[in-house]
């Protein structure tokens, strides 16, 4: 897997992720696991849905 996923980026999925968790346990939902998907993201630096649109949110010094 090729790195997509840069500093800031992965930063707020980390923490975006964190919060719906949080948010899930708070209302007892269910729903909540769905921040699993902005936390792994992050923590690989690797976002399937960027390869369709060519993103990339890293610079050229990190690879």
């Amino acid at each position: 897997m090729k790195v997509n996923v840069g500093g800031l980026d992965r930063i707020l999925r980390l923490v975006a992720g964190l919060a719906i968790l949080g948010a899930g346990y708070y209302f007892k939902s269910w729903w909540g696991l769905i921040g699993i998907l902005p936390i792994l993201t992050g923590t690989f630096r690797f976002c399937p849905a960027y390869l369709p649109f060519g993103l990339n949110t890293c610079g050229k010094d990190e690879k």
